[in-house]
């Protein structure tokens, strides 16, 4: 998915939904894009979304199903910030938007829902950074720096050094055109960028129990196995804050149960990696958890 460099057609616009010299024109872009597969949403003045609605107020509502806590939300304003960004001209061109793209200064959208990166360059020095270390790649002028674009999604951050931030999953940018040059694909060097320096994990005293009795071990059961490792790949994958303490500590639990007799195939860790990896777990760091939680449990 790359964005669109040309407007392929004029897409139609419901007669009186928007007034004003700036509404139509940003009205007809966000449909342009979303017609090329790029979610979009509006943004008021300030560059920020529009604000939930009374009913979301609060986000009392649980928010939007795509949002990082899942929720039941589907209201039709554009509420939630970059969740409510959508490729549905039906919902873009809807009265329950048509206040917002009155009143709106701008258009964004989703990158990471485009399977796009954005790396977000501020001032200078992050540009001539960017041009001594990142791979080149389409660009976007802004206001005070640039947008680098790349083809793939991943984690988003803010501050991954001094004037840079990424921008893809779970985060809105600002369109402000197609850009030169050709999108090149999200190098690991970007990758790398919101992957934090791994920290001690002081290993919890587990006390392992000794098998009874001797025979076949009980956990070769293939039901009780596949649940166990299916509750650890949920319990990683839900994680919502701490997530290096959370894979640390399943990890443990998973070895503290099935470490000692053999039932554990590499097949069961690699779907345990893979789940701690798309919380952005980087392979280091799983393997330091790993063998973190081995050493607390004396294997």
């Amino acid at each position: 998915m790359t964005q669109p460099t040309t407007i392929r057609r004029e897409p139609h616009i419901v007669p009186g939904l928007s007034s004003g010299p700036e509404a139509a024109p940003l009205l007809r872009t966000a449909l342009s894009l979303a017609a090329s597969g790029v979610p979009v949403l509006p943004l008021r003045r300030g560059k920020v979304p529009f604000g939930n609605c009374r009913t979301c107020a609060g986000n009392a509502c649980g928010g939007r199903p795509n949002m990082k806590t899942p929720g039941p939300c589907t209201c039709p304003h554009p509420c939630h910030g970059w969740a409510a960004a959508t490729t549905d001209p039906a919902v873009i061109n809807s009265t329950a938007w048509a206040r917002a793209w009155r009143e709106a200064a701008g258009v964004a959208y989703h990158p990471g829902g485009a399977g796009l990166t954005v790396v977000d360059l501020d001032d200078a020095e992050a540009i001539a950074w960017a041009r001594e270390t990142l791979p080149a790649t389409r660009t976007v002028p802004t206001t005070r720096g640039e947008h680098w674009l790349y083809q793939g999604a991943m984690q988003s951050a803010n501050d991954v050094r001094p004037g840079v931030d990424i921008k893809s999953t779970m985060a809105y940018a600002r369109w402000l055109g197609p850009g030169t040059g050709s999108m090149t694909d999200l190098p690991d060097v970007v990758r790398a960028l919101t992957v934090k320096e791994p920290t001690t994990v002081r290993p919890a005293a587990v006390t392992v129990p000794a098998l009874a009795g001797g025979g076949e071990c009980p956990h070769r059961t293939p039901t009780y196995l596949e649940r166990g490792i299916a509750m650890a790949e949920q319990r990683i994958t839900e994680a919502s804050g701490a997530v290096h303490a959370t894979v640390y500590r399943t990890f443990l639990a998973v070895l503290s149960r099935h470490g000692r007799c053999g039932c554990l195939t590499d097949a069961h860790v690699a779907r345990l990696f893979t789940a701690a990896h798309a919380k952005g777990e980087s392979p280091r760091h799983c393997t330091d958890a790993w063998t973190n939680a081995r050493t607390a449990l004396g294997m």
